[in-house]
């Protein structure tokens, strides 16, 4: 029932999302700028770590894709509870669970599609990585997106109306994005800094991207960046599911 339930949200969530052609070019556009006009510069530089340029920033941009597309995910659902979606899911036998699932199944799909694209176009420009590595990436892309899709949702369960989900999420996202070195590794800032990028989950997963995408597969930063993916994954899915559950969708 539950695996029924959340093919048919899963499939009703995809499709909506590939008719908007126009939305998922424009959730690529972001890393595709760094790319293009920010992983040239980094070229020459001494950035300290294994392997070049591109091997540490296209790392980065992988998880930014995740961060921000998963994020915001939680817009949809306040417009459909604007036209009436929801209150008419109520009603219905469908497994709570399934309506999150489905839909942040659908989150991963979206993204790690896009992350694709965004790693195609980097080897275009130079970027040389073993292909476990970069299959690792992917997986680590849609890990963080079910996690932070799901307390997206639940946000967007509480909050309501956009003018109220936004500025939550850009308060959210924009210092884990800065703390977690995602454009260029914490090392290189001084010691405090460093040591509180360390309170940033996404530090970790950061970290163990970057050690896959030079081939490092058994290192520290593979196992914790590993299980704090996983572990946040499952976590967010349960309070995902608890507000679902509470709020009667």
């Amino acid at each position: 029932m539950l695996l029924h339930d959340t093919a048919i949200v899963y499939g009703r969530s995809l499709r909506q999302s590939l008719r908007s052609r126009v939305g998922l070019l424009f959730g690529l556009l972001t890393p595709l700028l760094y790319l293009f006009l920010f992983g040239p510069l980094l070229t020459r530089l001494p950035l300290g770590g294994r392997g070049s340029s591109w091997q540490l920033l296209v790392p980065g941009l992988l998880l930014q894709l995740a961060l921000f597309g998963a994020s915001f995910a939680g817009f949809a659902l306040i417009t459909e509870n604007a036209q009436g979606v929801v209150e008419r899911l109520r009603v219905t036998p469908v497994s709570r669970l399934a309506l999150l699932l489905g839909r942040v199944l659908r989150d991963a799909t979206v993204l790690v599609l896009q992350a694709v694209l965004l790693v195609l176009a980097a080897l275009v420009l130079g970027l040389r990585a073993p292909l476990p590595g970069i299959l690792a990436g992917f997986a680590f892309v849609a890990l963080l997106t079910v996690a932070l899709a799901s307390l997206s949702y639940a946000l967007a369960m509480k909050a309501r109306t956009p003018q109220e989900f936004a500025p939550l999420i850009n308060a959210l996202t924009v210092p884990s994005m800065l703390l977690s070195g995602l454009m260029l590794p914490m090392t290189l800032g001084p010691r405090w800094l460093d040591l509180l990028s360390h309170l940033v989950p996404f530090r970790y997963l950061v970290d163990a991207v970057r050690d896959a995408y030079v081939g490092r597969y058994a290192s520290a930063h593979m196992l914790y960046g590993s299980l704090v993916a996983v572990g946040f994954a499952v976590l967010a899915v349960a309070v995902g599911t608890r507000v679902f559950r509470r709020a009667g969708v």
